[in-house]
């Protein structure tokens, strides 16, 4: 099993200090690059499919958690209000409220709608110590998130089309949901009450659900405080699940904040909100990511992609000219020079990374390489601009796979002392 706290500091991804504070990891540089690729990459796929995104402030008047009904259901999760100039100020527990006043600050006709919108935006949740853990469990969370304001005839279709986005993105991540749970009220919990809201939301849900043919399993209890939700889940290599990504029918927070949109008869009609997380926190993403994965990430997301591996000095001049032809080709590159040890110990040190690109005398003589991949195949050297126009097209495809677009092994190869990969 792989724990993504130790993997995480042994590659470098992410540490925490106690001057800092508990549940508030900070990311390293190889850490940050695989966050911000995440990152684009569903800001990209979000502005394919509609999106426009947002920035809103992590702080609200605590008015604005009464008015949506956090502050009712939810303060226990709160941090204490901070009193500002005669104000108290709330670090927010979610996004929302400050979506729907985005929205609301606009009229809005029926042609207008459905309107998507999405930010990676920062939210606070006051966890205790006891629960805190690597990047699973922390108190300040970056979520990928969106809300689609819509007519109620809208959403079945808008749901239908997040659960699409949503296993686009688990295939390129190369993870596989567990499965799909329809999560509704249980007794004893804050929820709104509003019987007749819940039942629609639930039949809009269960509607989607049926139209993109996936089952689901019904869990009373893990609903939302305002509607219920289709939770993905995953589970770990010790066969824990959490929830990774979420879609969720809301028709209280519309009422609360009275969003209204002009329809065709004219008249104003209420506005339906649909809360979508593609991958949910970035934190808790990667976490799964490196565990399941074992640290060896999808090309395309990896800290490091390529590994320049000269097997003298004397073709260091070589590896440092592709080193830049990596960078304007937007391929994250370092020379692992022969200071560093045997081409052995070197191929060992960068057994992560999903491709190695070895130099010898031969094919420093006519521009050429001769890749290793991470799984150990070594392939034929092959022209310079070969090797990185089709590493770079798998890496743009959002390829799981290390070539040709196969499920590639992503797993480690078996390195023998000795063993180069350089042609003749």
């Amino acid at each position: 099993m792989h724990d993504h706290r130790r993997l995480g500091r042994e590659l470098n991804l992410f540490d925490t200090d106690p001057l800092i504070g508990a549940g508030l990891p900070y990311w390293l540089p190889d850490g940050a690059a695989v966050r911000h690729t995440l990152e684009e990459y569903i800001r990209c796929e979000e502005r394919r499919a509609g999106y426009r995104h947002v920035y809103s402030p992590v702080l609200g008047k605590r008015e604005l958690y009464e008015l949506s009904g956090h502050w009712d259901h939810y303060r226990d999760d709160m941090f204490p209000p901070m009193d500002l100039g005669g104000e108290q100020v709330v670090l927010r527990p979610s996004l929302c409220p400050h979506h729907a006043l985005i929205h609301r600050s606009r009229p809005h006709s029926h042609r207008d709608l459905p309107v998507r919108m999405a930010e990676p935006g920062g939210m606070y949740r006051s966890e205790l110590s006891g629960v805190l853990g690597g990047l699973t469990r922390v108190r300040a969370i970056h979520l990928n998130d969106a809300h689609i304001f819509c007519t109620l005839d809208q959403v079945v279709g808008e749901v239908r089309d997040a659960l699409g986005m949503i296993g686009r993105a688990y295939r390129a991540m190369g993870i596989t949901p567990t499965r799909y749970r329809l999560s509704l009220p249980g007794p004893g919990g804050k929820y709104v009450a509003a019987p007749g809201k819940w039942e629609r939301a639930t039949a809009l849900l269960t509607e989607a659900l049926d139209e993109a043919g996936l089952p689901r399993e019904v869990a009373e209890g893990e609903a939302a405080f305002y509607g219920p939700k289709i939770d993905v889940q995953v589970t770990d290599a010790a066969g824990r699940e959490s929830t990774l990504s979420t879609v969720q029918v809301d028709l209280h927070q519309p009422e609360r904040f009275d969003l209204r949109h002009i329809g065709a008869d004219g008249a104003k009609h209420r506005t339906v909100m649909v809360h979508r997380s593609v991958i949910g926190s970035v934190e808790r993403a990667v976490a799964h990511l490196v565990e399941h994965h074992g640290g060896a990430l999808p090309a395309w997301l990896a800290p490091l992609q390529v590994a320049i591996l000269p097997v003298t000095a004397a073709e260091l001049p070589v590896a440092e000219a592709l080193a830049r032809r990596c960078l304007d080709a937007d391929l994250r590159a370092e020379i692992i020079g022969p200071e560093r040890g045997s081409l052995g110990a070197r191929v060992r040190r960068v057994r992560l990374v999903p491709y190695q690109a070895i130099i010898g005398p031969g094919e420093a003589a006519d521009d050429r390489v001769a890749p290793r991949l991470r799984d150990g195949r070594r392939l034929p050297a092959m022209p310079a601009g070969e090797l990185l126009a089709r590493i770079g097209a798998l890496v743009g495809a959002h390829s799981p796979g290390l070539w040709d677009g196969g499920n590639g092994g992503n797993g480690v190869g078996k390195v023998t002392e000795g063993a180069t990969g350089v042609s003749g």
